[in-house]
């Protein structure tokens, strides 16, 4: 049996970079009482991430940049080490991390494998986040990377080993990062 919800107010507070919006609905639970929530939801649309990796060198591409939330949430310098990522916009999610990969890592990846989609922050955000790994070579490497427009990207190639020490360290603190490398670890694909 599902809850009954009843939207009593969609108002937009901020339709700025994404959409801030205040929902006040009821929600009929299974005995049957009604409760009233008022909640904030945050819609910045869907995304995917990709991990690339290479089992040969033993090595992972990460990138690292600046984000802001994290910078007022005490981030001293507000950058992070994470799988590359992007917004969907109007795009399926391999081609936007086909996309993303090329202009953040500079690498233009061939096969890629979608390992699953999760909601990242459901208490308030809508987003669901597509995760994919793929491998890279050397000669797939196009340009330096670095991203596009206002963004500006490190690119990092590290060893996988170093990586998953680096979660441990609390050094990559990402948590779609942690997630593809946890699985990247699970899978087998490293050893």
């Amino acid at each position: 049996m599902s809850f009954k919800i009843e939207l009593i107010k969609d108002k937009v507070l901020s339709d700025n970079y994404f959409i801030l919006r205040n929902i006040t609905y009821d929600l009929t639970r299974k005995n049957g009482e009604v409760i009233r929530h008022k909640r904030e939801v945050y819609d910045r649309g869907n995304g995917a991430t990709i991990l690339l990796y290479n089992p040969r060198k033993k090595n992972v591409v990460l990138v690292r940049q600046f984000r802001v939330a994290t910078w007022v949430n005490g981030n001293a310098d507000g950058r992070l080490i994470e799988t590359c990522a992007g917004l969907l916009d109007d795009d399926e999610p391999e081609v936007c991390i086909r996309k993303e990969a090329i202009e953040e890592t500079g690498y233009q990846v061939g096969e890629v494998r979608k390992v699953f989609q999760l909601y990242m922050s459901p208490g308030g955000v809508t987003e669901i986040a597509h995760f994919f790994i793929g491998e890279y070579d050397d000669n797939q490497r196009r340009s330096a990377g670095g991203g596009v427009d206002d963004e500006d990207i490190e690119v990092l190639e590290i060893p996988f080993t170093e990586a998953l020490a680096m979660i441990t360290r609390g050094e990559i603190c990402d948590g779609k990062t942690v997630i593809l490398l946890q699985y990247l670890q699970s899978s087998g694909l490293m050893d």
